[in-house]
């Protein structure tokens, strides 16, 4: 549980006195080592301000993964946890150029400072009046409101809305325990058009949402998901993956496009797709696009011929039925001394199988465990560099 920051708080560190103290307090190591040594140095000079500065600057640096300008932001933990990284708030922000926007659970202005750029109007409101606060600070000349999300206060704008997963650092997985509760705000909005952030594990069949499910990755990892209302989807679309990286880079894929592929033999490469593919279920309109195909219909592997621009593949070396006894003697006899273990569809833990291995060589090899029909296999590869 985090510092729990008060208006007064807020108003401090706001001033100019605060940035100053922020400014000696970020100077200070606070790691492991010193912490203790520079609380103690902290309090002895700023007094009863030393909490909220020792924890804005631990914030800060926290955030530094997720705002460029991280160094001149406001945060609470919790509001830190959830906080949109700038490269994903951005691509969301694109669909919405030049629309009337309303983000109506603004919490500290990570997602309006993205659309304050980019649409005609970016409005913000939360119930919290710390968050707000903090927003007014991070988010210079964005009309703000304190509002409940569930009680619409604004007519023809695009309703943008993150319900809190988390309270005091503990993630909520029932989408009916957000804040507020998903159901009622998708009950709430019907009709408008809408653009909600939400888990990407949640079953969005069940959840009976009749628009677009967009499932976004940065960097490789499987970041959210954002329903998009009928209004703000293209035509035909019911589930996309968007990929992006840090550098800019991004694509996209569609439930619209091909998904026919091939019932063949593994090829001389093993790919596993980005996750924001598998979780979209894109795996099949993925391989079309590729021309590549399914190691097993019910798995996400794929294989193939070549390898995808951008995308790390596993070269096939052998492949043999899987046993631990098997496989600890074809890598011996492979001199391997280190193995990655990717594992689909089969009850293994690499953690727990990998010493007993017992590897002793020099060569590193990818080992790529799956069920093929019923039967477990093991595909021996050399990683693609």
């Amino acid at each position: 549980m985090g510092y729990p920051f008060t208006i007064d708080d807020v108003d401090y560190l706001r001033s100019d006195e605060g940035a100053a103290a922020l400014a000696m307090v970020a100077g200070s190591e606070l790691s492991t080592r010193t912490r203790l040594a520079d609380i103690g140095r902290a309090r002895a000079r700023f007094g009863e301000r030393a909490g909220p500065l020792i924890e804005t600057v631990l914030l800060r640096r926290k955030a530094q993964a997720k705002l460029v300008d991280a160094d001149s932001w406001l945060f609470t933990g919790d509001a830190l946890q959830q906080a949109t990284p700038r490269v994903v708030a951005r691509h969301r922000g694109t669909r919405l150029t030049g629309r009337r926007v309303h983000d109506v659970t603004c919490s500290i202005g990570t997602e309006l400072s993205a659309l304050i750029e980019l649409t005609d109007v970016a409005i913000g409101s939360d119930l919290d009046p710390v968050r707000l606060a903090m927003a007014a600070h991070n988010v210079p000349g964005a009309t703000l409101l304190r509002a409940d999300a569930l009680h619409p206060c604004t007519r023809d704008t695009v309703v943008v809305a993150d319900p809190a997963r988390r309270s005091d650092g503990k993630r909520r997985f029932d989408p009916a325990a957000s804040m507020p509760p998903l159901p009622d705000l998708l009950d709430v909005y019907a009709g408008r058009d809408l653009a909600v952030k939400c888990a990407p594990g949640l079953d969005f069949d069940r959840l009976g949402w009749d628009g677009e499910v967009e499932i976004v990755s940065l960097d490789g990892g499987v970041r959210e998901a954002c329903l998009w209302s009928p209004g703000l989807s293209d035509p035909g679309v019911r589930r996309r993956a968007s990929v992006l990286r840090s550098d800019g880079t991004a694509w996209q894929i569609t439930d619209t496009e091909p998904d026919d592929i091939p019932e063949r033999e593994p090829g001389e490469w093993i790919i596993e797709p980005d996750g924001a593919v598998v979780r979209a279920g894109l795996v099949r309109h993925y391989a079309a696009r590729h021309g590549l195909w399914q190691l097993d219909p019910r798995i996400a592997y794929l294989t193939g011929d070549r390898v995808p621009e951008g995308v790390r593949g596993f070269r096939v070396l052998t492949r043999l039925g899987y046993t631990e006894k098997a496989l600890r003697r074809e890598l011996a006899a492979r001199d391997c001394g280190s193995a990655e273990i990717l594992v689909r569809g089969l009850d293994i833990d690499p953690a727990v199988l990998r010493p007993r291995l017992k590897l002793r060589g020099t060569t590193p090899l990818s080992v790529v465990l799956t069920r093929i029909g019923h039967a477990p296999v093991a595909f021996v590869c050399a990683a693609r560099n």
